[in-house]
Order: C-alpha cells, then structure tokens, then sequence
C-alpha cells in the first residue's frame, strides 16, 4: 500500500516545527559537542553510515536492521536448550536463526563501537556514569536492573513497530518511508521525555 504525499508532508513539517522546540526542552546546560577527548567527527561518521546503507542494499539487497538480532540470538538459545519446542514455533519456521548479514552487522557495531572509544581516547574504567551517580547513587545492582528492563523494553518496542533506530532511524528514513519518519520523531520524543523524568526534577 502506498501512503500519499500528505503524509510526507505531515512528517516533514512535524520534523522542522517540533525539533526545534524538543532540542530546546533537552538543553540543560551540556555542550553535546564538548567532548573531553578526540571523539570522531559525528558528520564524518554519519556519512560513512550512509555509504555503509548503500553497500548493504547492493551486495545484500536487505536493509540495515538491528532488532532482529535479539530474535535471532533468542532462537540459538532456544535450539541449545529446546531445539525440538524452537523448530515448532511459526516465527522461527520463517525465519531460522543463522549468521546473515544482520548478525554480523550487530556484531561489528560492536566491536565499532569499541574501536571508536579506544581511538578516541574515551575508554573509562567505571561501572556507573557520574551523571547517574549524581541522580541515583552507586548502587551496581540498581543500574543492572534499570538498563536490563530498559533493554527488555526496547526491544519488545523495536520488534512491535517492525524496526529500531537502525531498520527505521536508517534504512526507513533514505527511503522516504513515512512509517520510518514518524517512528523517529516518537523515538526523539520518547527519548527526551525519558532523560527528562531520570535526570531533572519536574
């Protein structure tokens, strides 16, 4: 089904109207750009994301997608510890778990993500962010509980609405798919109205 181009418009006027105000409500007084060590250039970075988008849909003819790896990390579990109960079940009958091109990519924004903090001069020997200190104590187990049902809820969300930042936020928004647009709006809201209820008192 395609969806008319007022629904473009609608996306494309939310995005330049409310962003701005969203963007304003964030500041609390943090330069995003003052980091304290040799961070990599966002511009740089996204960019290299965008000629990574291309690369997948040449040679993979798929999508960059994030949320289906917990499936498919899900679906080895259940074939280790109930193989038979796993097989029946109708997801994994369409989509067998397997080492494609999502899993590795999952992977490698791992290992990214690592490379980037050891170059940038970012690696800390911390459990807890001092930000999170200030707000709600030193308690590792609080943390461990809050960023597991955080976790379990992203995923459950991301899963819920067929794409996460990646399936939507990436691949969703190059192609113009106003569902993409609209579901990264709602994760900008979502998200600010999060460090807004964590971090500052209402």
């Amino acid at each position: 089904m395609t969806l008319p181009r007022t629904s473009f418009a609608f996306v494309f006027a939310a995005l330049s109207l409310g962003f701005p105000q969203l963007a304003s409500a964030a500041d609390f007084g943090v330069n995003a750009t003052d980091y304290d060590g040799a961070a990599w250039s966002p511009y740089l970075v996204g960019a290299g994301i965008g000629v990574l988008s291309w690369l997948t849909f040449y040679f993979a003819d798929k999508p960059i997608g994030a949320s289906s790896f917990y499936a498919t990390i899900a679906g080895f579990i259940g074939k280790f510890v109930s193989r038979r109960h796993t097989e029946s079940l109708k997801y994994y009958q369409t989509n067998p778990p397997a080492v494609d091109h999502g899993f590795v990519f999952v992977i490698c924004t791992i290992l990214g993500g690592f490379i980037a903090a050891w170059t940038g001069g970012e690696i800390r020997n911390e459990w807890l962010h001092p930000m999170w200190v200030d707000r709600f104590g030193d308690s590792i187990a609080l943390r461990a509980v809050i960023g597991f049902v955080g976790g379990v809820l992203m995923a459950f969300g991301a899963r819920l609405a067929g794409g996460c930042t990646s399936g939507h936020g990436i691949s969703g928004t190059l192609q113009l798919s106003a569902g993409s647009w609209l579901a990264v709006i709602f994760m900008f809201i979502g998200g600010i109205a999060a460090a807004m209820l964590l971090y500052t008192s209402l």
